[in-house]
């Protein structure tokens, strides 16, 4: 295999080769080599998947022509089992945001590097992708019914049963079905990248390129974008990823006529099915391979999931699949591979009993809900009856009354196990509530007191909404 591509460089160069270095694979049964003379250095490839050489050749040389940044192909033998192609270095766009990542957010030169990425994703997609030529498809010429059946199976036998996350066969069967018709119903006639995700882009001259796009069919566009914007690892910050994912519609509304609310109707679904043909490939790679590393990006997986449930809801009915991907966000065990760190949020909220208590439609149904009533109440006097928990004045009255003490210190001695405990099993979302008769004063008082501990003491988010006030604020 290296003698035959060491042949086919100097076919092509005119040059012997030097070195011959292999490197890490991809997902596909490509071995790959850095050959390097003293004139050049370029990657080496073989591989007996001829279909599959043939999708990456044709569909490299049809991007090529179109201006768009990937690898140009050198030479290929006869036999279609070997080829060269351009070295484009060795950092990827993982690569390059895992350097920069600074206390869990992203640096300006990462996030600027994403826009970019965003704004060439439709280039693919429409531009190249209305004269590409579909019959090089690998296996399939479009992402159609048949395709997501396999993705929705991988995850199914590759993730839940390998996890042991306990499902109903039928009627999960039933809800794929109903999931892959509302897929469907989505416009589909554009270039689907597949594997649009940061370790398939890399960094040169500060520019991005992009590889590993032979799996590529006809399908929809949401499906790229909810690829680049849910990559595990990665870990883009949700407000970051809305910003991204608007930035991406500007750019797309530019090349092709879309309806806003037609793509973000379906955008939501295609979220969920690449998480899950995500999952089907850690479950594949980490549990039944036993390659530990792949395991270590469920967690993030995971914690998309959860915030899908918390944010989206899809226009079609699920029960059997959403209650499973409930289980696996209240898996302790799924959220503890490898070594990834989730970072717990604290939503601590005031109200007023008069009201109602408060839901927790953003979380996963953790934490606790303390009752300030049966402490003195400020708002009954006169002269802090205008005020709130957050004045001055009033603050200084509570501090004086030794039950106020004794509570927040047995809301503390139970408030910091939980967080403490949460954060070692990467859970992300715990909720504080306290409530008094009006809303205003103790509850809110407590609220602001203990958001204080929790920032001084833990490295935690902690957000604070004062319903009655509707106000909100927030802490990093």
């Amino acid at each position: 295999m290296v003698d035959a591509l060491r042949s086919l460089f100097k076919a092509r160069f005119g040059e012997a080769v030097q070195t011959a270095a292999p490197l890490e694979g991809d997902g596909s049964q490509r071995k790959l080599f850095r050959l390097t003379s003293r004139q050049r250095s370029v990657i080496g490839a073989s591989n007996q998947d001829l279909q599959e050489n043939k999708a990456f050749l044709g569909f490299s040389k049809h991007f090529r022509r179109g201006g768009l940044p990937v690898p140009e192909i050198y030479a290929e033998d006869p036999g279609g089992r070997i080829y060269l192609e351009e070295d484009l270095g060795d950092t990827t766009l993982f690569e390059m945001l895992s350097a920069q990542r600074n206390g869990g957010g992203f640096s300006q030169s990462v996030i600027d590097m994403y826009r970019q990425v965003a704004r060439i994703l439709p280039r693919f997609q429409v531009e190249a992708g209305k004269t590409l030529n579909y019959k090089l498809c690998y296996p399939r010429g479009s992402f159609d019914k048949q395709s997501m059946m396999w993705d929705l199976n991988y995850f199914k036998y590759y993730f839940l049963r390998l996890s042991h996350i306990p499902f109903d066969e039928q009627a999960l069967e039933n809800d794929f079905r109903h999931f892959v018709d509302f897929l469907l119903a989505a416009e589909r006639d554009f270039f689907l990248y597949r594997d649009f995700q940061s370790r398939n882009i890399m960094i040169r001259d500060g520019k991005p390129y992009f590889i590993d796009y032979q799996g590529g069919r006809k399908g929809a566009l949401q499906y790229d974008i909810a690829s680049l914007l849910f990559d595990a690892k990665a870990d883009i910050p949700f407000e970051l990823r809305d910003e991204l994912l608007r930035h991406y519609l500007e750019a797309v509304s530019q090349a092709v006529k879309i309806s806003r609310d037609e793509f973000m109707k379906y955008y939501p679904g295609y979220v969920y099915v690449r998480i899950m043909q995500a999952l089907g490939a850690y479950g594949l790679r980490g549990f039944y391979e036993r390659k530990p590393h792949f395991l270590q990006s469920i967690p993030y997986a995971v914690r998309n999931l959860e915030h899908q449930l918390r944010t989206t809801e899809l226009p079609v009915k699920l029960p059997a699949l959403m209650q499973i991907f409930k289980r696996m966000v209240a898996s302790s065990a799924l959220r503890q591979f490898g070594k990834a760190s989730l970072k717990l949020t604290v939503r601590i909220e005031s109200f007023s009993y008069h009201k109602g208590m408060p839901a927790d439609d953003k979380g996963h149904g953790g934490g606790y809900v303390f009752d300030c009533r049966a402490l003195p109440n400020p708002g009954q006097q006169a002269e802090f009856s205008r005020l709130t928990g957050k004045d001055k004045a009033v603050i200084e009255y509570l501090e004086q009354q030794p039950a106020l003490e004794r509570f927040m210190k047995a809301v503390c001695e139970m408030v910091d196990p939980a967080v403490e405990n949460y954060q070692t099993r990467n859970f992300t979302d715990l909720m504080v509530a306290f409530g008094c008769t009006g809303g205003q004063h103790r509850s809110v008082y407590c609220a602001e007191r203990l958001a204080g501990h929790l920032r001084a003491k833990y490295h935690v988010a902690v957000k604070v909404r004062h319903r009655e006030q509707q106000k909100e604020g927030a802490a990093q």
